[in-house]
């Protein structure tokens, strides 16, 4: 896994993957964060990685209504 420092840039091309019950991690996802109808979604952005290049990158995570985004992940590199 390619772990980075930040994002550097607004996420854009944003779709959903999986919705509800779609959702692999649903039990564990509910239990850690709460929330009840979970998305996993994807999105481009500029990451700064831990070397510090900045590059584009197409970005994985969880989402809730009221708990926001959580363990985003870089699925892979674009350039």
């Amino acid at each position: 896994m390619i772990q980075f420092r930040r994002i550097v840039s607004q996420i854009t091309v944003i779709e959903n993957i999986a919705v509800s019950s779609g959702v692999r991690n649903l039990a564990r996802l509910r239990r850690t964060y709460g929330g009840r109808r979970w998305r996993k979604v994807k999105g481009t952005a500029l990451v700064e990685l831990m070397n510090g290049e900045i590059r584009s990158a197409e970005l994985h995570w969880y989402e809730a209504h009221g708990v926001g985004k959580k363990e985003i992940k870089i699925k892979r590199l674009l350039d």
